[in-house]
């Protein structure tokens, strides 16, 4: 028998953990821990946090499909792994720390033959004075932010519908944050909202962000084929800006927030204030606080982690000039080094370096848009480190591992205003490969892949793929056919 614990219930994790049940027989055990109680379908947290869907529909209960699968699942933290484990026993551990009420602060150790860390990331609201729930701005990275931040959206419609004008930043709260894509979509789903209760005259709407250029999105931008012609992300969705009359600042870093009042720096060194009436802005990530122990309880956390909290993986960390970086660098296994049991997933693993070029102001300070690794990347890494386990626990520890490089792995972004039928419309991108190869490609990707549209086509797809994601999420029959 063989036992396999999950640390974490997001895409990548509730991913792997559904593959595994489904390719292992019950007399094997598949455990998740994770201290949420709800699956949240974050890329709908938009809608939610502009008043267009409810919470209801971008949550679910874990427990009941775990239930029905044969999947354990502790609601807990975890806070420490033992690779080698302990004086006790040589198979690995984890220690947790229960968060439900029941059992809240207790503590358990939990044996595994295989682990995955998909912990996501720890939201660091505290890198900027003043941000987020709590302080000065709003979120929509859980669902409980995205209803917040709609309920201080609408007070500021309703200013507005007294002839009082209002100012409204959505953006990035820090140089190094990453999800620029989230931003992006909110900023026009803000913009959509005031139109459609006619205060949109009244508004000034700022899109505040760390990228150098408009359509970056933390990719260093896309070069689309569009209808036989090249044209890039930054003239694309610049475009969008010109015709909805957004505001942009770009390379900025958002040093303190005060009510009403943001700080920031942008790359000639500058610095600048800017009065808001609402802000919603994306905080930096930071890998959740683990701590990594060998077999006589010696700290080995800075052999398994890198300095950002997330685990290191099968990439190459060895720091080099932006120009020598290539696109083999990054993970194909995502595997822990000198461990073949343990793997880290979706934004839990060390990227090697950046994608976009990091830039410093002429201050010094670091305004570099972190690699996304949400979404797409993160379901198909969950499902390729299961099927590695699963071939492993059914055909033996010699077992090649599936890969899954985000230098090879497409991606695709649909950032939709709207929720109707009739009355959305979105700007849909794909990208061929994730991370760019110049080796390759000329321009880094796939022209042929890698392109840009706009119009309710794509709103319909954003619907239709929410409603695929929760069913699938939700393990319904046929869900292992609806593609990561």
């Amino acid at each position: 028998m063989a036992e396999v614990v999950i640390l974490g219930a997001g895409v990548s994790g509730h991913t792997a953990a559904l593959h595994l049940r489904r390719l292992l027989g019950r007399e094997h055990t598949v455990t998740v821990v994770s201290p949420n109680s709800q699956w949240n379908w974050i890329p709908s947290n938009i809608w939610v946090g502009v008043g267009e869907m409810d919470k209801k529909h971008v949550v679910f209960p874990l427990a009941p499909v775990y239930a029905r699968k044969g999947i354990g699942f502790r609601q807990a933290k975890a806070v420490a792994i033992r690779p080698n484990g302990d004086l006790v026993n040589s198979r690995g551990a984890v220690d947790i720390e229960f968060t439900n009420a029941e059992k809240a602060g207790t503590t358990e150790r939990l044996r595994y033959d295989y682990l995955i860390n998909a912990t996501g990331p720890r939201l660091r609201f505290e890198a900027t004075q003043g941000m987020g729930p709590g302080g000065f701005t709003e979120s929509v990275c859980t669902a409980d932010h995205a209803v917040e931040a709609n309920h201080k959206l609408r007070a500021v419609i309703e200013v507005l519908k007294t002839g009082t004008p209002q100012t409204l930043v959505v953006g990035m709260g820090h140089g190094t944050c990453t999800c620029e894509g989230a931003a992006f979509e909110y900023v026009f789903n803000v913009d959509h909202e005031l139109r459609e209760a006619g205060v949109r005259d009244l508004a000034r709407v700022v899109y505040l962000t760390n990228e150098a250029a408009l359509g970056d999105f933390g990719v260093d931008g896309m070069v689309f084929d569009q209808q036989g012609f090249q044209t890039t992300s930054e003239l694309w969705t610049g475009s969008l800006f010109r015709e909805r009359g957004v505001e942009a600042i770009l390379g900025a870093h958002v040093s303190k927030v005060e009510e009403g009042l943001i700080h920031y720096e942008t790359l000639d060194g500058s610095t600048h204030t800017i009065e808001f009436d609402f802000a919603m802005l994306i905080p930096p990530f930071g890998g959740v606080p683990l701590k990594a122990y060998d077999a006589d309880d010696n700290d080995i956390t800075a052999e398994i982690f890198a300095p950002s909290g997330f685990m290191k993986v099968d990439a190459d960390y060895t720091v080099k000039p932006y120009e020598q970086w290539r696109a083999e660098d990054w993970p194909t296994t995502y595997a822990a080094p000198g461990y073949d049991n343990l793997w880290a997933v979706g934004i839990a693993f060390a990227p090697p370096h950046q994608i976009s070029r990091p830039r410093h102001t002429a201050n010094g300070t670091l305004v570099a848009p972190s690699p996304p690794r949400t979404g797409m990347p993160s379901g198909v890494m969950g499902k390729t480190v299961a099927l590695t386990i699963a071939d492993r626990i059914k055909h033996g520890a010699n077992s090649p591992a599936h890969t899954a490089s985000m230098a090879r792995m497409g991606a695709a972004c649909v950032a939709s205003a709207g929720a109707g039928l009739t009355r959305g419309s979105a700007a849909a991108m794909t990208m061929l490969p994730v991370v760019p190869d110049y080796q390759r490609y000329s321009t880094g990707r796939d022209e042929r892949e890698t392109r840009g549209e706009l119009g309710l086509h794509g709103h319909w797809v954003k619907l239709m793929l929410h409603y695929l994601f929760i069913y699938k999420a939700k393990a319904r029959p046929g869900w292992q056919l609806i593609p990561e």
